[in-house]
């Protein structure tokens, strides 16, 4: 049976809820879609926000001989399939490959000559980062759309015209609705697939009803819903709060649900430098090798790898003075944007740039303020003492 978010989906971009960054008026998915462009590009978000709605649409959109694969499942085989398959008459072959992080390198390798040279565009899904999860050639011949987690708003907008379009004659209280909005987190596909059990099962949305129905189907950890978020944070917040037995815990529930454990030693990674920093500066090179063995040990041994790690970054003092230098700087330079740089800090490696003074006078130790003119005694970086 087609579940009812799948029933429901959305056909085009006028009942497409969300993505304002991507569809709005002049958003850069709508005007390529308006222009039929043909390109391949990745989206690289949470579940449940329109990953495979959105490529359906702009491959329908172009007249399409659309294709879809899971990476979980699919392989060399299936790729050829689709770029050896006559297919439509006329429009671009594309194809559509959800969770293209699952993907290992020689699968992508196999991709890429038909993306190269056009017999296939590639429309690619992932949660995880493509920078870390796609080689660098593929990547570089796609353009990344990052997907946003639906406001509060935006899932209310799509619940509430449940009703009329599954056809059913059922009610969703102002209370139910709210709770479900905030269960699902920003997924509009789990919140719909609770509404959906929960009126096969009670045949009434009440906020009790919907409580029951997600203890019965949902109560389990899923890596592309709630619970995947809630844990990783649970993980992190423990280390911050430098408590080595509640990020123990965390990380042992994810280990045991066969998370993959280089999501969790990327962002210990983060950790290292963002709560860390120069209050520990071991923690980062820790971090990092943590990641390296998780690369190439793998389960069950890594999860040690994880937990040498995790309690060594709970347990490290923590400053997050050079993230907030970061910021501050970062700040400074999308307001400001290309402000000058100091002559005498320029790069002279032509004549011409000599006479014009690029590089003159300068002296390798000096304590002259090197910043442009404009931000002249600013100080990003207050010191390794100054903490949250």
């Amino acid at each position: 049976m087609e579940p009812l978010a799948s029933k429901i989906r959305p056909k085009n971009l006028d009942e497409f809820v969300g993505q304002e960054h991507l569809v709005g008026p002049k958003g850069p998915l709508r005007v390529a879609i308006k222009e039929k462009h043909l390109f391949s590009f990745i989206f690289w978000g949470p579940p449940g926000v329109g990953k495979t709605t959105l490529a359906r649409i702009y491959a329908k959109a172009l007249n399409a001989d659309y294709h879809e694969l899971s990476a979980v499942s699919a392989g060399k085989e299936d790729i050829r399939a689709i770029v050896e398959s006559e297919g439509a008459l006329f429009g671009p072959k594309i194809l559509f490959l959800d969770e293209i992080h699952r993907f290992n390198k020689a699968q992508q390798d196999y991709l890429l000559p038909a993306v190269e040279s056009g017999k296939l565009t590639l429309i690619g899904a992932t949660t995880e980062n493509p920078s870390f999860e796609v080689i660098a050639p593929l990547l570089s011949r796609c353009r990344v759309f990052v997907m946003e987690e639906l406001k509060a708003e935006e899932m209310k907008k799509i619940i509430v015209r449940l009703p009329v379009q599954a056809g059913a004659r059922y009610k969703i209280p102002t209370d139910a609705l709210d709770w479900v909005v905030a269960m699902a987190a920003g997924d509009a596909r789990q919140a719909i697939a609770v509404l959906e059990n929960t009126m096969q099962l009670y045949g009434k949305i009440t906020t009790d009803n919907l409580k029951r129905t997600l203890q019965s189907k949902f109560l389990h950890y899923d890596k592309k819903g709630e619970e995947h978020y809630n844990t990783i944070s649970a993980f992190i917040k423990s280390m911050r709060a430098s408590q080595p037995d509640a990020a123990l815990y965390y990380l042992a529930r994810m280990i045991e649900s066969s998370e993959d454990p280089k999501f969790i030693a990327r962002r210990m990674v983060i950790f290292a430098s963002e709560d860390i920093g120069m209050e520990d500066p071991e923690a980062l090179p820790l971090a990092n090798a943590v990641f390296r063995a998780v690369e190439t040990i793998g389960y069950p041994e890594a999860g040690i790898n994880l937990s040498h790690g995790a309690i060594y970054l709970s347990l490290a003092p923590k400053s997050k003075a050079a993230y907030y230098a970061y910021l501050e700087a970062m700040a400074d330079a999308k307001e400001h944007g290309n402000l000058p740089v100091p002559l005498k800090i320029r790069n002279a490696p032509t004549k011409l740039m000599k006479d014009l003074q690029y590089g003159e006078g300068y002296e390798k130790y000096t304590k002259e303020d090197l910043l442009p003119e404009k931000l002249k005694g600013r100080k990003y970086w207050k010191g390794r003492s100054s903490k949250d």
